[in-house]
C-alpha cells in the first residue's frame, strides 16, 4: 500500500463561516485581489467585511469560465496592485481564475509555459500568493484541488495549470452561500460533484483514503440533491451538497478522474457549455460504457465489486448492482432535467474530433479501462 494525500492547508466548513472571511484574510495579506463570478453583487457584503478589516481589495469578475488571456489580465491587475492576497469568492470558475492568478503573480512567465496539453508544462518552482477559496456552489470542490482548468478558445480545449503549489491556503466552505443558486445550477454542479466521487472510486489510481471520502459524498448527494433542486433553502440538503462537494475535491486530487472529465475539456473549450452541465449530461452513459467494457474484457477485475459497491450507495438498496447503478444515475438525468449535450450545439459530426482530443486529456489516465474509440464515440451518441 503507498499514496498520498494532500489538501489546503485548512479547511473551514459551516453555516456562516463566511464571516470568518475578514480575519482569516487579513492573517494572511494587507491588499487583496479579490475575484468574484459574472455577479459581484452577491459578494458585496463579503467584500466590505473585507475592507472594514483593513483588507484593501481590488476587485475582478470572470463572467464565465476563464480563459488563458483573462487569466493573464488578472496577473497583471495582481502584480500592478501589488497584491499580496487572492481572495476567489464563487463557483469553480471564480476559483480556477483565483488559483491561476496567485501562481502566475509570482512565477515569471507566460501561461502557455506551465499548462499542460497547448504549453510547456514547466512546473511552478515559486510559492504562490496565499489564496482563500470560498466556494457559492457545490460542484466544482476546486476549494481543495492543486489545478486550474483555463479554456484556450484558439485550440477549441480546456487545459490544466497543475501544481502541488496551487492547493489553496484556506477553504471557506458555508453551505448558505449557495441558498439561491437557480434549480438547473445546483442540478448541474451537483451531478458534476457526483462524477467528482463517482470517477476517483472507480479510477485504477483509487486509495484507501480517498474510497471512504467517495462513498459518503456519493450517499449524501444521492438523498440530498433532488431536494436542493426542489427547494434551494433547504439547510440540511445544502450542508450535504457543500460537504460532498468539498469531499470530491479532495478525492480527485489525489485519487484520479476518468472519461466523464476527459469528455468534459474539448466539450466545454469548443461550445458554451457550462463544465457542470457537460458532466451531468455524459455520467451515467460513462459510467454504463466502463461497466460494458470492464465485463467483456477484464471479467476478473476487482474494480468489478466497486461499480457494485456504487449502485448499493446510489440506491440506498443492499443487494443493488452496478446496473441499478447506471439506471439510478439515467433517472436522476432525466428527473432533474439535465439538457443533452445536442443543447449546446454538439452534432453527430463533433464526435470524431471529440473523441480524439479526448483521448490526450490527462483525466483519461485515471479511466478504470482503456475505452476503444467506437465505446467512446456511443457515449458521445448517447449524450446528444
Amino acid at each position: 500500500m503507498r499514496f498520498e494525500f494532500a489538501t489546503a492547508t485548512r479547511v473551514v466548513f459551516g453555516a456562516r463561516s463566511r464571516l470568518e472571511l475578514p480575519t482569516i484574510a487579513a492573517a494572511l495579506g494587507s491588499r487583496a485581489l479579490v475575484v468574484t463570478g459574472r455577479s459581484p453583487s452577491r459578494s458585496e457584503l463579503l467584500v466590505s467585511g473585507l475592507t472594514e478589516r483593513g483588507v484593501r481589495c481590488v476587485l475582478w469578475s470572470v463572467p464565465g469560465e476563464p480563459t488563458i488571456d483573462q487569466v493573464r489580465t488578472g496577473t497583471e491587475l495582481a502584480r500592478t496592485n501589488r497584491c499580496d492576497l487572492v481572495v476567489a469568492i464563487g463557483g469553480g470558475s471564480a476559483i480556477d481564475a483565483g488559483k491561476a492568478i496567485a501562481a502566475l503573480t509570482t512565477n515569471p512567465g507566460d501561461p502557455l509555459e506551465y499548462l499542460e496539453v497547448i504549453g510547456k508544462g514547466r512546473s511552478l518552482d515559486r510559492a504562490c500568493l496565499p489564496f482563500i477559496a470560498v466556494p457559492t456552489t457545490a460542484g466544482s470542490g476546486a476549494e481543495v484541488t492543486r489545478n486550474a482548468v483555463l479554456a484556450s478558445p484558439e485550440s477549441g480545449v480546456k487545459v490544466s495549470l497543475r501544481s502541488p503549489l496551487m492547493l489553496p491556503r484556506v477553504a471557506l466552505v458555508d453551505p448558505e452561500l449557495a441558498r439561491d443558486l437557480p434549480p438547473l445550477v445546483t442540478a448541474t454542479t451537483g451531478l458534476d460533484a457526483l462524477a467528482q466521487l463517482i470517477e476517483p472510486y472507480l479510477s485504477h489510481r483509487s486509495t484507501p483514503f480517498t474510497d471512504p471520502l467517495c462513498l459518503d459524498g456519493i450517499a449524501r448527494i444521492a438523498r440530498a440533491l433532488p431536494v436542493a433542486v426542489r427547494d434551494g433553502a433547504d439547510v440540511g440538503a445544502r450542508e450535504d451538497m457543500a460537504f460532498a462537494s468539498l469531499l470530491g475535491g479532495m478525492a480527485l486530487a489525489n485519487a484520479a478522474l476518468g472519461a466523464v472529465h476527459g469528455f468534459a475539456g474539448p466539450i466545454g473549450g469548443r461550445f458554451p457549455a457550462p463544465h457542470g452541465a457537460v458532466c451531468a449530461a455524459l455520467l451515467p452513459h460513462v459510467v454504463r460504457a466502463n461497466l460494458v467494457a470492464l465485463t467483456e474484457r477484464e471479467p476478473t477485475s476487482p474494480l468489478l465489486a466497486r461499480f457494485d459497491q456504487v449502485g448499493r450507495t446510489l440506491t440506498g438498496r443492499a443487494r443493488a448492482g452496478a446496473m441499478d447503478g447506471v439506471d439510478r444515475l439515467e433517472s436522476l438525468r432525466q428527473e432533474l432535467h439535465i439538457p443533452p449535450l445536442g443543447a449546446y450545439g454538439v452534432t453527430e459530426a463533433d464526435v470524431p474530433t471529440l473523441v480524439a482530443q479526448a483521448r490526450l486529456s490527462s483525466s483519461m489516465r485515471g479511466n478504470p479501462i482503456e475505452l476503444t474509440d467506437s465505446e467512446m464515440s456511443d457515449i458521445l451518441h448517447r449524450a446528444l
